[in-house]
């Protein structure tokens, strides 16, 4: 089971994302906490009243609503709306929030089982409830303690499963036109912006491209880019914008510029126990197999589920590769990696263009100065060096250099006969 807890500033707007989902038939309200009667039996407005009522105990508390998904094992598509609600009852007790009001929603509109809990967290007594690492610490907690208890496929320390062409989710895959915009973008952030880990908006993208969603910040001489704005728009099959950006801060959960670049630098140090299994898995391709571009290399990476992504200009010339690791869930630009796993280094090593540095190998031998470009690897061989080294030492090079001190005692020698 994996938890994921967002908090917002407006708890009617993720009550309505959730009664929509109902009303869509794409979700259903299954139970509810400390409501007085069973929430089918209230009607729509009640049940968002009483959270909103809630809320008002304390106006000091800015962002007071709270949105957990509860997310299960593919495998467990068969949990009862009963075992469900017993999950989310068990769960909410020991995150502490057993005592507030909460509506439990199963969704039907993802690959996997999962339910959605909205709450507040002000407490009837007007208190706020301190939510400071409450992912990291009461809710890992609890996370392991009800899978032990349900029996449910644990979220860390599964046996290694062998993931062949992995790719995004095709019915969150998004075809402009197909449904309405607004939801359908909101339907992948929400399965991509908490759960993958990035540092820039660039590698963010690497991720919501799959589902043919981008974040778009404007250029850098607008107001959007200067003023931190941001949207979020369809792309075609070609990978081109279309439809009307939204704003992010239109969205329930924010992702806005502001709250993504706190994730930024949460998942700097969060991801970098992954970054060695990236490039462990692109070194092994190089050794195992021939590449020769790097369609070649992201074909064997995704039987590792991870996807590379290229990056070119309007010419077509790749300037960036991405890599989008679906099981770790670890984005990092190749530049992050290091150099040959960056574009021109995977360039390099498919043998598409030689490596020329601008700054000269030079080597000295005896006072002569050899300066040798350095190469690739796979293009100066020891061989080769040596070569070098035998043409230095050859009588007819070393008669071509005399040193200074040698030339100074032979003028004086024939200066000084010259004398006598």
């Amino acid at each position: 089971m994996v938890a994921v807890i967002n908090t917002g500033s407006s708890v009617r707007s993720i009550f309505i994302y959730n009664e929509n989902k109902v009303q869509a038939h794409k979700a259903e309200l299954i139970g509810e906490g400390n409501y007085p009667a069973d929430a089918s039996e209230l009607s729509r407005g009640f049940r968002l009243k009483l959270l909103l009522k809630q809320l008002e105990l304390n106006a000091n508390v800015k962002r007071g609503s709270v949105h957990i998904s509860l997310n299960f094992d593919p495998s467990e598509n068969s949990l009862s709306k009963e075992k469900l609600m017993e999950i989310a009852n068990a769960y909410m007790q020991k995150i502490g929030f057993g005592s507030q009001p909460y509506l439990v929603y199963q969704h039907h509109d993802a690959g996997h089982p999962h339910i959605h809990i909205v709450t507040v967290k002000v407490k009837p007594d007007g208190k706020r409830i301190d939510m400071q690492n409450i992912g990291r610490n009461q809710s890992e907690s609890a996370r392991r303690e009800i899978e032990k208890s349900f029996d449910l496929v644990p979220a860390q320390g599964r046996k290694k499963e062998t993931i062949i062409n992995i790719k995004p989710i095709k019915n969150i895959v998004v075809e402009y036109g197909a449904a309405e915009t607004k939801k359908a973008i909101a339907g992948v952030l929400n399965a991509v912006v908490p759960h993958y880990k990035y540092t820039t908006v660039g590698e963010l993208n690497a991720v919501l491209n799959l589902y043919n969603v981008t974040a778009v910040q404007g250029g850098k001489d607008s107001r959007m880019f200067l003023h931190k704005g941001m949207a979020y728009q369809i792309l075609n099959d070609k990978k081109q914008p279309i439809g009307v950006p939204i704003k992010a801060s239109s969205f329930y959960f924010k992702p806005t510029l502001k709250n993504l670049e706190i994730l930024f630098t949460a998942n700097k140090s969060a991801r970098n126990a992954h970054l060695k299994r990236i490039k462990n898995a692109v070194d092994l391709a190089f050794t195992h197999s021939r590449i020769k571009c790097l369609s070649d290399l992201d074909k064997i990476l995704m039987h590792d589920a991870i996807k590379a992504v290229e990056r070119r200009n309007e010419k077509g010339i790749l300037y960036g590769v991405t890599y989008v690791d679906h099981k770790t869930k670890c984005v990092f630009n190749g530049s992050s990696l290091g150099k040959p796993y960056a574009a021109s280094g995977i360039e390099e090593r498919c043998g598409l263009k030689r490596f020329n540095s601008s700054a000269a190998a030079v080597r000295k031998i005896d006072g002569y100065s050899i300066e040798n470009k350095t190469q690739h690897p796979s293009f100066s061989t020891g061989s080769e060096l040596q070569k070098i080294f035998d043409s230095v030492l050859q009588p007819e090079f070393a008669a071509d250099y005399i040193s200074k001190e040698f030339k100074r005692k032979n003028k004086r020698r024939r200066k000084g006969q010259n004398g006598y």
